[in-house]
């Protein structure tokens, strides 16, 4: 299992508008994809005084299936414009883990 680990930063004025966002546009649009090998995506957030973090984790059977996600440029962040308006920062790119452990 591949995960993909993503963060990005927001206003703590625009933090309950992004995660919006994902809840009600972005994730439902992932999974309407039917992407093979594609898992499941969680979303974590940490409130702090002057940003709020978002970190999202997706699961993956494979590169291949990131690819499908991401295209062949798959370590580029996907970020559609109307979330990038809800920015201060991001990373531009997505770091790829090998999961070795995974225990329920």
């Amino acid at each position: 299992m591949i995960l993909r680990v993503w963060r990005g930063w927001t206003a703590p004025d625009n933090a309950d508008a992004y995660e919006a966002f994902l809840r009600d546009e972005m994730f439902p649009h992932i999974y309407a994809q039917s992407i093979a090998g594609f898992h499941g995506i969680r979303l974590l957030r940490l409130d702090g005084p002057d940003e709020v973090e978002f970190m999202t984790i997706m699961r993956f059977d494979s590169i291949e299936a990131i690819k499908a996600f991401a295209g062949e440029r798959y370590e580029e962040a996907v970020i559609l414009p109307k979330a990038h308006a809800l920015f201060t920062r991001f990373e531009e790119r997505a770091r790829h883990y090998e999961e070795r452990i995974s225990e329920a």
